[in-house]
C-alpha cells in the first residue's frame, strides 16, 4: 500500500510539475551523508510518519454481491493510514529552492485526492478516493525541527504532505447457496438401512399454487416417476 501511494506521487510530480525540467526526485532520508552524495537538483519526499486515522475507523460488515444479487463475500470496512512526508527542495541556490517548493505547493495544493488515473494495483482496485493535505501544521508531537534533529541535518524550508490511503481488510467468503433438498431416509430398525426409504423434503420443481388446499401432491419415488412420464398434479385419492 505504502509503495503504491509513492509510485502515485512520483507520477504526479515528474509528469505535471516537474515535467520538462532536470530535477531528480527521491524518497530518501535527507541526512548529512545523503546530502553530500547529491549531485543534481532533487526533490526529496521523506516518510517520516504512518499511523492510523481512527476518525475514519468503522465497524460492521460491507457485503459483496456477483451479478445475480447473491452474496459471495463479506468484508470489513477498510482501514485507513495517514503517510506523512517531508517534502524538500535540493539545489545550489536557496532562491533556486524557493522557486521549487513554489511550483510544488502551487500543483499540490489542487488536489484534495491524488487523481484516480494515478492510482495503481491495489490501491486502484479498491476504487476509493485517497485524501491528500499539504502544508496543514502537524500535531503537536510531530514537530518538524525534531525531525530534522533526528536525521542530523539542519533546519530547512519544506512542506508537510499527507496522504491518507486506505487498505482492504480481510474478507470471509459466503457458502455457495443450496440448491438441493434435504434428503430422509427412513428404515424399519429389523433391516438394513440400504433397504429403506429415500424422500426428497422439497420438491425439485415450484409447488403450483393453484393447488386446492388439503390436496396430497406425489411425493418421492412417485414424483419422480411422474415427472419422467410427463404427468404429474395432486393425487386425488388416497393409498389403497
Amino acid at each position: 500500500m505504502i509503495h503504491e501511494v509513492d509510485e502515485a506521487l512520483h507520477a504526479l510530480l515528474t509528469e505535471e510539475m516537474l515535467a520538462g525540467t532536470d530535477v531528480q526526485l527521491a524518497f530518501d532520508a535527507p541526512t548529512r551523508e545523503w546530502e553530500a552524495r547529491r549531485n543534481a537538483p532533487t526533490v526529496n519526499l521523506f516518510l517520516y510518519d504512518v499511523r492510523e486515522e481512527m476518525t475514519h475507523r468503522r465497524e460492521g460488515r460491507v457485503e459483496e454481491y456477483d451479478a445475480d444479487g447473491a452474496v459471495v463475500a463479506e468484508h470489513r470496512p477498510p482501514r485507513y493510514f495517514a503517510l506523512s512526508y517531508l517534502v524538500t527542495a535540493w539545489t545550489a541556490q536557496p532562491q533556486d529552492e524557493h522557486r521549487l517548493l513554489s511550483v510544488l505547493l502551487a500543483g499540490l495544493v489542487v488536489h484534495d485526492v491524488l487523481p484516480p488515473s494515478r492510482l495503481v494495483g491495489g490501491l486502484a482496485a479498491l476504487g476509493l478516493t485517497v485524501p491528500m493535505s499539504v502544508a496543514v501544521p502537524p500535531s503537536r508531537d510531530r514537530g518538524l525541527a525534531d525531525i530534522w534533529s533526528a536525521l542530523g541535518g539542519s533546519l530547512k524550508p519544506s512542506l508537510d504532505l499527507v496522504v491518507t490511503t486506505p487498505i482492504a481488510a480481510s474478507a470471509t467468503f459466503a457458502a455457495q447457496p443450496v440448491t438441493d433438498g434435504l434428503r430422509l431416509r427412513a428404515a424399519d430398525r429389523a433391516e438394513p438401512v440400504a433397504g429403506g426409504e429415500t424422500r426428497r423434503l422439497r420438491h425439485p420443481e415450484p409447488v403450483d399454487a393453484t393447488t386446492p388446499i388439503g390436496v396430497r401432491r406425489a411425493r418421492g419415488t412417485a414424483a419422480e416417476r411422474q415427472r419422467r412420464q410427463g404427468t404429474g398434479g395432486p393425487i386425488r385419492g388416497g393409498r389403497r
